[in-house]
């Protein structure tokens, strides 16, 4: 070694030594866990220093959990940490402009850190919520040369007699609205989190970016949504470590089991989960990141036409379960079986087990684990776990439709986002459309927007109302999310009569007649920014046939020709207030000018939708 290896090697082993490992014990693998673990614990689990949220309050049990196996098993583990954000946190505040901007930049920092122990034999990745999970399987599917797993960080348990952590986030419209009272608001903010960990209780971007992550075949089966804490949780760190050493006896890399099947496989997934739209987003970066060809418009609207949603969960509904019951039906592989059954998976794939989903499927379908799980679940809360996750005619005739629609026309030329299967019903017609005209409320600030709904201004949000908000896109505000309106919409008793329709996006808890990503955003010229008070827009979404439109149809309340409406919007000026937020960081902002980058720039979020709709793989720099 002295003669051969470079020095960085042996000081390697020096620093390691001096951190108190065995001179004796230096000569087994070496695996890398990167985390997204924050904040400090006291030996007694007892907070000395607060993480931003629950999601990664608890993983480094995990990370333990894991080293300690490597270290029985004769390896030498490594972990290093990359804490993440709390999109709740900075809901309504300028701490939302980093939130996607945060995404990429742990990728690469997460990548550079796997890089920079360039003995390492394997990596493992330990992640539960919004940003820090899609940030570390874009780091690993850039490392693809390497063995790699991830342990999803699971979910938070629902607390008995209270609102899960998707409802408390509407207390302030409705204490606004007097429709609680100031103690049952502080009692119930006091209770939502069931557990110290894991993220939360509905199927969000958090709970869909673990379902994605077992779909991809990146993390074991039946680990996605597993409840924080628990058992059959922790014992997450000691399976995933042994499958690291398994994948890397076997020489099966990251590459091998992302491919582009395994990517059409999560697609599918998702699209029968009812997933968050922010996905839509993540999972073309991790396509890049691989290496592998992002999906078109085509491929999105192809596979949500092969599936309607299979699994009842908050917020989508009918009922709502949480998603720690979603795990107890079985999960991620309780999906796929359906989607095997339907002929729609790619069963060759290799997964993070070594073995083929195939294999893996057919374990599941006999295993100990599936059939006590689901009697579990029977047992200690009465719910029947065919009816949290359905077969695909069960599910048609529960209502449950088709995930997501890109609807056009002439206020969204290069396309839109909506998650259809989350419209209240009572609000789509038995012909599965859902139609909507009235005025317009355009606001430039979701500041102002949320006022009005609060009730809190001259002219407050009304039932039939289109709140228009713009400006909230990559060059406005990094790609903002807004869930403070729609999870206020959501929870208001008139507030499934609201639509709302942004260049921006949404929270993955978001549900109702939403409409986000509309490109062009209004900062680059887009036909929304031009939109004024009073203008009548109308918004028709098919969940048949998965099409939509989002048009101008009036103004000052009169209905127009579509030729004279055409003609408005193009000789309008763009709003007199529009203009990027004047607290938006340069290092966030979508003109940012930072060369090729390794996933998609904030920019690329709009216009990606662009490229979907003319069927090209997905803007993948940010815009220069």
């Amino acid at each position: 070694m002295l003669r051969e290896e470079p020095s960085g090697n042996l000081f390697g082993l020096t620093q390691n030594v001096g951190m108190g490992w065995s001179p004796a014990s230096l000569g087994g693998p070496q695996y890398v866990i990167v985390s997204t673990h924050g904040g400090l614990r006291g030996e007694d689990g007892s907070p000395v220093a607060l993480g931003y949220h629950t999601g990664h309050w608890e993983i480094g049990l995990l990370v333990r959990a894991a080293a300690e196996t490597l270290r029985a098993a004769g390896a030498i583990p490594f972990a290093a940490y990359c804490s993440d954000p709390c999109d709740g946190r900075t809901q309504g505040t300028t701490g939302m402009f980093d939130s996607l901007p945060y995404r990429n930049d742990a990728a690469v920092v997460m990548r550079r850190l796997i890089r920079s122990l360039p003995t390492a034999s394997g990596v493992m990745g330990v992640a539960t919520c919004d940003k820090g999970l899609p940030a570390t399987m874009l780091a690993l599917a850039g490392c693809g040369e390497l063995p790699g797993v991830i342990i999803p960080g699971g979910v938070t348990l629902p607390a008995v007699g209270s609102e899960d952590a998707g409802t408390v986030q509407s207390l302030g419209a409705r204490f606004a609205q007097d429709l609680v009272s100031l103690d049952y608001a502080a009692t119930m903010g006091c209770r939502a989190c069931g557990s110290a960990g894991g993220g939360c209780q509905f199927l969000g971007t958090a709970a869909t970016s673990q379902v994605v992550a077992e779909a991809l075949g990146l993390a074991l089966p039946h680990s996605a949504l597993a409840p924080s804490g628990e058992p059959v949780w922790l014992e997450l760190g000691a399976r995933t470590a042994l499958a690291l050493v398994r994948l890397d006896a076997l020489g099966i890399p990251i590459k091998r089991i992302l491919t582009q099947h395994a990517l059409e496989n999560a697609m599918l997934v998702h699209a029968a989960f009812g997933g968050s739209t922010n996905l839509l987003l993540h999972i073309p970066a991790i396509a890049h990141a691989a290496g592998l060809r992002p999906p078109t418009l085509d491929d999105w609207i192809r596979v949500n036409r092969a599936t309607p949603r299979l699994v009842d969960a908050l917020p989508n509904g009918p009922r709502g379960h949480p998603t720690v019951q979603v795990f107890m039906a079985g999960g991620v592989p309780e999906v796929m079986l359906h989607l095997r059954r339907m002929g729609l998976l790619h069963g060759d794939v290799l997964t993070a087990t070594g073995d083929t989903l195939d294999a893996t499927l057919d374990w599941w379908t006999t295993s100990d684990r599936r059939r006590e799980a689901r009697a579990r679940l029977a047992a200690a809360t009465a719910v029947a776990p065919d009816d949290v996750i359905m077969g695909p005619d069960a599910a048609r005739a529960a209502g449950l439709t088709s995930t997501v629609v890109f609807p056009v026309g002439n206020l969204a030329p290069e396309g839109a986002v909506i998650k259809a299967t989350a419209l209240d019903p009572s609000i789509v017609g038995d012909d599965q459309v859902y139609r909507h005209r009235g005025p317009a409320r355009v606001f430039v600030d979701e500041r102002d927007a949320i006022r009005a709904v609060k009730g809190a201004t001259e002219r407050p949000i009304r039932p039939g109302d289109v709140i228009v908000l713009i400006g909230t896109g990559p060059s406005g505000t990094g790609m903002q999310e807004t869930a403070q309106i729609t999870t206020a919409l959501r929870y208001l008793p008139w507030g499934k009569h609201v639509a709302l329709l942004t260049d921006g996006r949404f929270s993955g808890f978001s549900s109702g007649a939403c409409v986000g990503h509309i490109g062009p955003e209004a900062l680059h010229g887009g036909p929304i920014g031009r939109v004024r008070d009073d203008d009548l827009i109308e918004i028709v979404i098919d969940r048949g046939t998965l099409t939509g439109s989002v048009d101008l149809v009036g103004a000052a309340g009169q209905p127009l020709a579509p030729a004279a409406c055409a003609a408005l919007l193009e000789q309008r000026e763009a709003h007199p207030g529009l203009a990027p937020h004047p607290a938006l960081p340069a290092d966030a902002c979508g003109r940012r000018c930072s060369g090729r980058a390794a996933a998609p720039g904030p920019a690329a979020c709009t216009t990606s939708i662009a490229s979907w709709r003319r069927s090209r793989p997905v803007s993948t720099s940010p815009r220069r």
